[in-house]
């Protein structure tokens, strides 16, 4: 089991992951908030933490993921209200598309997703705590957290309270008692379809308290990650760990750790309307160039999104897959160790997979260049921390007439016959096959897109 160290933004420094037991990871990343269909953007925590846990686990540990469906949220009213539709029902709808979109990554689901809308128990009973320990008051049937009550405010985003702006604008500005305090519920109001009942009155939660409840009750606090994008740092994350600091009397997470944001000029984002969703990327790129694509980069740093990158995280694809056609099943040799304990040193710290990709780069050209057979296992170890494990995958799946043709295209070669094997290999791309030579013989391969 390696030292994992990631960057928290919280102290700004590189810190050290100790699991509560030993063994157990809790991680929570912030999920969509489904008022439509996720962008390509969407995906990159999703893809990040999900791998993640997987490199965790490599390890040695006892990760549980889980990511929150935000399905109660004012871009969910302000979406349904012109389009003539309940709330719920588009919530519910854009959630379907949601998990269908993500299935198509072929990374495996969170441990756990909960949603908003069925832990209202739970966000209740929070803000019952932070009113009895006078960090919470009720004005107008709108519940408020007092700010100032919190001398912590403002760490884990390195802002000056005075400074601030929860983003809120004008809405309920005169009854706070405070500009900086922020709406933990809100009441009731007549163009709102979907409420519950409170203690306070009828209403919904804020957008904050929703993941704070969420994480706690699945995960427990403190708990040892928590993720998502850097543009939550402020105000979401801020107020996600205030209000369980101040409910609680413990932090939230151990690290707090953001990817940085996917543009396509300028930070992707529905509301600038410069965004590419999810399935329209999967359906041009294929789900194996977009996965190698997030893994290029650095988790932390801005990612710009181009058709250049996604052809060049293809090709790359590409040329591991014919890699692991020249393997054979088995161990790999000791004197590509060293490349294999690289590829895993560079996630320890701080996820960096740019890195780990160097190194397995390093190990598929040394294994290219062996004159003898090279086993597979380490490659295949790799590339499963990478969600990249269906690269090694033999095509068994070529149609007879395929098959026939490559069969007669080796009885043309066998005889020396090269204008009709030509013929013949001509014939089989125009279907979308290529004959490659393996270590077990040629094989038939579907052409990629």
């Amino acid at each position: 089991m390696r030292t994992v160290r990631l960057h928290d933004t919280k102290t700004g420094a590189l810190k050290e992951l100790t699991p509560r037991d030993g063994r157990k990871v809790g991680i929570y990343a912030c999920g969509p908030t489904v008022y439509g269909r996720i962008h390509v953007g969407n995906a990159r925590p999703f893809v990040v933490f999900s791998l993640l846990k997987r490199f965790l686990a490599h390890e040695g540990y006892d990760p549980v993921l889980v990511a929150n469906i935000t399905d109660i949220n004012d871009k969910i009213y302000d979406a349904a209200r012109p389009a003539g539709r309940p709330s719920g029902e588009l919530a519910a709808e854009m959630t379907d598309h949601y998990i269908a979109d993500t299935e198509r990554l072929a990374l495996g689901r969170p441990d756990h997703e909960p949603r908003a809308t069925l832990m209202i128990d739970e966000i209740v009973a929070l803000i019952g705590d932070l009113i009895e320990r006078d960090h919470a008051y009720v004005a107008d049937g709108d519940v408020y957290f007092r700010v100032r009550s919190l001398p912590e405010y403002g760490e884990l985003s390195h802002r000056d309270v005075d400074q601030m702006d929860q983003g809120e604008g004008l809405e309920g500005s005169a009854r706070k008692e405070d500009p900086l305090d922020f709406a933990l519920w809100k009441a009731r109001k007549p163009m709102e379809d979907t409420w519950w009942s409170a203690p306070w009155g009828e209403g919904r939660p804020g957008w904050h308290i929703e993941c704070s409840a969420m994480a706690e009750a699945t995960l427990g606090a403190p708990f040892e990650i928590h993720g998502g994008g850097n543009d939550l740092i402020f105000p979401h994350h801020e107020n996600e760990a205030a209000q369980t600091l101040a409910a609680r009397g413990r932090e939230l997470a151990q690290i707090w750790m953001h990817n940085g944001m996917l543009e396509l000029g300028g930070k992707m984002s529905k509301s600038v309307g410069n965004i590419r969703g999810l399935a329209d990327v999967l359906d041009e790129f294929g789900r194996d160039a977009l996965v190698m694509f997030f893994n290029e980069a650095h988790y932390r740093q801005p990612l710009a999104f181009t058709p250049e990158k996604l052809a060049d995280a293809a090709r790359r694809v590409e040329g591991i897959r014919n890699a692991g056609r020249r393997l054979v099943p088995g161990p790999s040799p000791e004197a590509l160790a060293p490349h294999r304990e690289a590829f895993f040193d560079a996630l320890a710290d701080d996820y960096n997979t740019p890195r780990a990709l160097a190194a397995l780069a390093e190990w598929v050209r040394e294994a290219n260049a062996s004159a003898e057979p090279v086993g597979d296992a380490d490659l295949r170890e790799m590339l499963g921390v990478l969600g990249l494990e269906n690269l090694l995958e033999r095509e068994d799946g070529a149609p007879a007439e395929v098959r026939e043709l490559a069969a007669a295209r080796a009885t043309a070669r066998a005889e020396r016959d090269f204008a009709e094997a030509d013929r013949l290999r001509d014939e089989l791309r125009a279907r979308g096959w290529e004959v490659r030579d393996g270590a077990g013989g040629p094989e038939l391969v579907p052409i990629g897109p």
